[in-house]
């Protein structure tokens, strides 16, 4: 079984979204692990747009890059710029990607625009998880 890590600066919005979408698209066939660079705990908009499109991440944890040293992993997926540069060595083979997708989390504005925000990026995400999954796994 695949080994996926995907890594974000703080692992509350966007590595939770692709966490959730790969586990989601994987059926099982990969084992998906999400961790930030820093841990700012899960973001509850994130958890609102991923249940509106049936995939419930409430459960998951902000976890640190740190705790996953000892996992051979065969792919690292970074979606954002600043996890990208900033990445700690993680011993091992994987096979690297990038994508900087846009940080919901600095959205400002009305509840409504917020979101939209995030419905944004999470669809971004999704087709990027979709694509990935077909090509790797």
């Amino acid at each position: 079984m695949k080994k996926i890590l995907v890594l974000c600066t703080g692992n509350s919005c966007r590595s939770q979204m692709a966490h959730g979408y790969l586990e989601k698209f994987a059926a099982g066939k990969a084992a998906i692990y999400s961790a930030g660079i820093e841990t700012h705990g899960l973001n509850q908009r994130a958890v609102k747009v991923m249940l509106e499109d049936g995939v419930d991440i409430s459960s998951n944890t902000s976890n640190n890059v740190l705790e996953y040293l000892d996992i051979p992993f065969d792919y690292i997926l970074t979606v954002c710029d600043h996890a990208n540069e900033n990445c700690p060595y993680i011993p091992g083979n994987a096979e690297r990607f990038h994508y900087n997708f846009p940080d919901p989390a600095k959205a400002t504005g009305t509840e409504d625009e917020i979101l939209e925000k995030f419905r944004y990026t999470q669809g971004l995400v999704k087709a990027y998880c979709q694509e990935f999954l077909l090509n790797k796994i």
